[in-house]
This record gives C-alpha cells, structure tokens and sequence, in this order.
C-alpha cells in the first residue's frame, strides 16, 4: 500500500501541489463546429479520438444522473458544503451540454451511434431508478475519483494525444478535464456527509469501472469500425500503450481513495489546467483555445465562432 499512496501523491514534472478544488467556477463556454468537422479530430492519434468520443457519448446520461444524485442530498448539508455542491452542479450541467452538442456531430458520422446511446440512457436509468439514493451518490463520488484520474493521466500526454488536434475539440475535452480536477472532492465531501460508507464506495466504483469500459470498448470498436481501422495492429498497440497506464493511474487512485481517512485534497493537482482555467474570461466566455503547435493554450474560443 505503501507504493501506491507514494504513487497517488507523486506529481508529473509539470505539476504543483496546489489544490484547484479549494474554489468552484462557474463558466458559461459555448463550443461551435466547423460544418467540415471531422470525427478524427486528433490526425496523429486517431485512436484516441474514438476513444474520447466514446466517453464523450456517455456523458449527457451519466452528467444529469449525477446531478440528480448529489442535489437529492443538498438540504441537509450545511451551508458552506451546500454551497459547494451547488458550484459543482453548475459545471456538471455545462459538461453536459457541451458533450450533447458535440455528440450531435459523432451522430452524423457513425451509423449505430444512436443505438448505443439508447443503451446508455436506458443502463443510467435503470441504476437512478433501481439503486438506492445512497447508492447513487456513492457511484458520482467514485465516478469523480475515475474522471479526476482521467484527468492527471491526460495531463501527462497532452502533446502525444492532442497534438494537431482540432483546437475546438480539444479544448472542449480539456476544460472538461480541468473542472474534473477543480471539483474533484464534491461528490466526495456529500457522500462523506451522508452516507461514507466504505462497502457502498467500493460496490459502486466497481460498476462505475465496467460500465464505463464496457461503453467505452463499444464505442471505440464501432467507430474503429467506420474508420477502418479495427483490424489494424497500429491502433491497437496504441490503445493498450495508452490503456495500461490509464488502468493503472485510476485503479490507484481508486484503491487509495477508498481506504484510510483519503480526501481528494490528498492528491497533487497537474498545474495546467489550473494555469489555462485562469484564462477565462468571465465578461465575454471565452477561455484560451488549444494551440497544438505550441500545446499550450492561445487566442479564445470565440474568434472561431
């Protein structure tokens, strides 16, 4: 166990230890599409497109059912918890509709993408409606667990995997990522104040983990599919060179986060997002838009409306 703490507090070269969790922001970002969109977004690594995609996909499901889980729980916080919450379902609500809007465009590239969309709903209300309200707010916490981790395994390719990347695309996944890192201890902090039970943490992090691989290989192997690039051993080594570390990032995390007296604050934060979310501009909406020539962010998403 010894290893794995070392490992959930060990920070990539880029990062501090600075907390972006301590305050919750509120920003209004709009992402529009160029009408010749391509669903391949990231040219050099193809295969991480239909991955994120895929993840993409589910997120105006899983989005609301969170929000819906934690807000159940906001009256009987005290005030300063439930003003957190409240922060947090507001970036929560965003991400939703930013992943709608740009799943609209993997719909019209990908045959049958509708149909494992309904797949998606159908499981996310199946678990809203058939699981117990604890239940609920135990699977947001450690869903929130396996996107922040997400989130700091990103941060440590974010040349490799959105390099020449489309920079309206790109910039939409990272400011996801970057509230992922900002809120990652509100669904935490509830289910704390609620419930914290460790039995009910672990079982829901557990089928937080399959579902979400499930979708994610369906996915992925669909749009592969399309691609042509199903049966090509490139993209394949690819994603396993990509997935063992990803795997190994959040189950260690997770392991972590569901023993002792962890807090999320425990974890040291990647200081890019924290440095580009700084950018944004409150008056306008805008935040600075992905350079992949420079990986790092210039300009605003606006000038390309």
């Amino acid at each position: 166990m010894t290893d794995l703490t070392q490992h959930a507090a060990v920070q990539s070269a880029d990062a501090d230890a600075a907390n972006m969790s301590s305050q919750i922001v509120d920003r209004r970002v709009s992402f529009s599409y160029a009408e010749d969109f391509e669903a391949i977004w990231t040219p050099l690594a193809p295969e991480f497109s239909c991955a994120a995609n895929s993840v993409s996909l589910l997120m105006p499901y899983i989005e609301p059912y969170f929000v819906k889980s934690v807000r159940r729980f906001v009256p009987q916080l005290d005030d300063q918890l439930a003003e957190t919450s409240h922060a947090y379902l507001k970036q929560e609500l965003q991400h939703h509709l930013a992943h709608r809007e740009f799943n609209d465009q993997m719909a019209d590239h990908y045959r049958g993408v509708s149909r494992l969309e309904r797949m998606m709903r159908n499981t996310i209300n199946w678990l809203h409606t058939k699981r117990s309200p604890k239940f609920n707010l135990a699977f947001a916490a450690s869903s929130e667990t396996i996107a922040y981790s997400a989130a700091r395994w990103a941060a440590e390719r974010r040349t490799e995997l959105f390099g020449q990347a489309d920079p309206v695309a790109a910039s939409m996944f990272l400011w996801h990522l970057g509230e992922e890192v900002e809120h990652k201890s509100a669904a935490f902090d509830v289910f704390k104040a609620v419930d914290g039970s460790k039995l009910r943490y672990v079982t829901s992090m557990i089928l937080s983990m399959i579902l979400l691989m499930f979708f994610v290989a369906c996915g992925t192997t669909l749009m592969l599919w399309h691609e042509r690039r199903l049966f090509n051993p490139v993209a394949h080594v690819r994603l396993w060179r990509w997935a063992i570390p990803f795997a190994f990032e959040v189950l260690t995390n997770l392991v972590v986060s569901a023993t002792g007296n962890h807090h999320p604050t425990d974890f040291a934060d990647p200081s890019f997002y924290e440095l580009w979310l700084r950018e944004y501009d409150h008056e306008t909406g805008t935040l600075p838009l992905w350079d992949a020539a420079a990986t790092a962010p210039s300009h605003s998403i606006s000038e390309l409306r």
